[in-house]
């Protein structure tokens, strides 16, 4: 049995948005249903970074995902990516490995699906000034998501390094034809905006209840280890908090700082994301409320992702089969080199 192995380049030629979007809402609404086990994690501490692993398991024909993820903030210095890994697709009947591809597109694109679904069922109809914390890759994925799902007239954009604001207000800006301006006050853009999104690695909150007028969807995207923290626990506390799982927020995710602080309980959020999803709890339920969508990114959206994936090379072709049982061309014959394989 042959295993795919897929790049980064196949993974940008196979994964569209759009497709993601519509894949992560229906396997998060598979997951409320209970058609799907419960995902995992499981996080390691380094000096400088960490990686952390998540699992889940689901579909028809049901396939389980394993990605490992290293994330280390001073790759940039060193002119590598912050986060790198792979991302591992069996067969849950018997175990076979599918396919072994690239995470880092994957997690970045599968991350704006959620927060476009969350968005969706959420924001107001009417909703389109967006604020943005946190100008790099993510930000610009995180942005074209929510323009699938609501009619965006304007954004802010906030970067503690101001030229990567600027270079994202200028790719935005002609990428969707409406102003975009860079803000050094985050406040400044947040208290004309409908939408925020805070993608930032902050370890300390970056966004108040004064920071955000009645009405908002916030989706905080930033904070999937305990560490980190974007939304003030005071702010969750007022608002409708809706996370993507409710065990894995309350571990790694913003709420579990509010229930640290004892200003939250756990039974105290909205509902999950999923049961929204499959029509089992109310998206927004008046127009002034605050709705704060906690996005620690789980192997559901994962999954959905990696099967699109798997399923576009195999009807285009695409990816290099390894047999992984075989013997290696290199073991019997030491004089031919290893293919090198960039992901």
């Amino acid at each position: 049995m042959t295993t795919l192995l897929l790049t980064k380049g196949d993974v940008r030629s196979l994964l569209t948005l759009d497709a993601c979007i519509d894949a992560v809402e229906e396997a998060f609404a598979e997951h409320a249903r209970g058609q799907s086990l419960g995902a995992g994690v499981l996080g390691h501490h380094l000096p400088g970074g960490g990686f952390h692993i998540k699992v889940a398991a689901g579909g028809e024909p049901p396939r389980f995902v394993a990605k490992i993820n290293g994330n280390f903030a001073d790759n940039d210095a060193a002119g590598l990516p912050r986060i790198q890994g792979l991302i591992v697709l069996c067969d849950a009947r018997n175990g076979t490995p599918l396919a072994v591809m690239d995470s880092t597109l994957i997690t970045a694109i599968r991350t704006a699906a959620a927060t476009a679904v969350a968005a969706r069922h959420f924001a107001r109809a009417d909703a389109g000034i967006l604020t943005i914390a946190g100008c790099g890759l993510q930000s610009r994925l995180q942005v074209r998501a929510v323009s699938r799902v609501r009619l965006l007239r304007e954004i802010f954009a906030h970067d503690t390094h101001r030229p990567r604001a600027e270079a994202f207000a200028r790719e935005m800006a002609a990428e969707l034809r409406i102003p975009v301006s860079v803000v050094d006050d985050l406040n400044a853009g947040t208290m004309r905006s409908d939408l925020v999104v805070t993608c930032t690695p902050s370890t300390t909150p970056i966004l108040h209840g004064c920071d955000v007028q009645p009405g908002t969807f916030v989706a905080a995207v930033g904070a999937d280890s305990e560490a980190k923290q974007e939304i003030d626990p005071g702010l969750l506390a007022s608002a409708a908090v809706v996370p993507d799982l409710v065990d894995q927020a309350a571990t790694i995710g913003d709420l579990h700082h509010a229930i640290e602080a004892g200003l939250m309980r756990r039974d105290q959020v909205r509902a999950e994301l999923g049961a929204v999803c499959a029509g089992m709890a109310a998206g927004r339920m008046t127009e002034g409320e605050i709705v704060i969508f906690d996005s620690t990114g789980t192997a559901l959206q994962d999954l959905a992702a990696a099967t699109i994936v798997y399923e576009g090379a195999l009807a285009r072709g695409y990816g290099r089969r390894i047999d992984f049982l075989g013997e290696s061309p290199a073991a019997s014959n030491p004089e031919r080199p290893l293919a090198r394989i960039n992901l």
